[in-house]
């Protein structure tokens, strides 16, 4: 991949910037596709960023600050772009030592396009560490993602100790009961176009709940789909054995919340 920009804290990134982040670790992260300039959810991004930070760091930065960082970012390419803003320490990792100050990665690409999907999930029981927060360095993503694609699915789908689905390697999941919009409840990182999704369809009247959701509840959906900062719905054709049935209702309810977002300029 070609990138437009990568900053740290507001300026061109140089070697000797990069070179303490390469193994870096304890960091986290948000990710964002913008277009002329402007992205939904932003007021979530931030949100996110700030209470990764006061989680990892016990401190955040001010929100304009951030936002002037993403701004410089943008001015070095096109208005639409990738783009992912890495939130760290000074200090790195392996250390109880703590340091005033935090340091922004801000790297700007292509603009990035959903698989069209339908997708087949494998079930794999996995639980992520500080689930709530979106941090760096997650082996077991690719590596699960890898091995679903060996065994012939097009990803990975998660359940818990206790056997509920929480979400994918980079997706919140939803499905479809009857008229209602169902998220599965466990321990997950609430993605910020799930977020964006979920404030508006109860506008424009579409009911939702929040409730367990097992392997063996697959079959009595009406359908699945998988959603993230691509796209706010990949419908899902398989979950392990379970054929689902065509998910372009559910699809079309998330994508009209999603649209139904005003973009805001960074």
């Amino acid at each position: 991949m070609t990138f437009f920009a990568v900053h740290r804290n507001g300026r061109p990134a140089t070697a000797d910037d990069l070179a303490p982040l390469a193994f870096a670790g304890h960091a986290h992260f948000t990710a964002m596709q913008v277009r002329d300039g402007r992205v939904r959810g932003l007021d979530l991004h931030l949100r996110r960023l700030r209470d990764a930070s006061l989680t990892l760091f016990g401190q955040a930065l001010p929100d304009e600050q951030v936002r002037s960082y993403l701004r410089a970012a943008l001015e070095s390419g096109p208005a639409d772009v990738s783009l992912t803003a890495t939130v760290s320490s000074p200090v790195g990792e392996f250390t109880a030592e703590a340091a005033p100050g935090l340091d922004v990665l801000v790297r700007t690409g292509p603009a990035a396009s959903p698989p069209e999907g339908p997708l087949t999930l494998m079930p794999v029981e996995h639980e992520r560490f500080l689930p709530e927060v979106k941090h760096v360095g997650e082996v077991a993503k690719t590596h699960l993602l890898r091995g679903a694609k060996e065994r012939g699915f097009d990803d990975a789908v998660f359940t818990d100790r206790k056997g509920r689905l929480s979400e994918a390697t980079i997706w919140n999941l939803a499905f479809l009961d009857g008229d209602t919009v169902v998220w599965p409840s466990a321990d997950v990182l609430a993605g910020v176009t799930m977020g964006i999704v979920r404030r508006h369809l109860d506008g424009l009247g579409v009911n939702q709940r929040v409730r367990e959701v097992t392997l063996a509840d697959v079959a009595g959906f009406a359908g699945a789909v998988v959603l993230n900062s691509w796209t706010p719905g990949v419908p899902v054709s398989r979950i392990d054995t379970v054929e689902l049935p065509s998910s372009s209702t559910l699809a079309g309810m998330l994508h009209d919340a999603y649209a139904a977002e005003s973009p805001t300029a960074l």
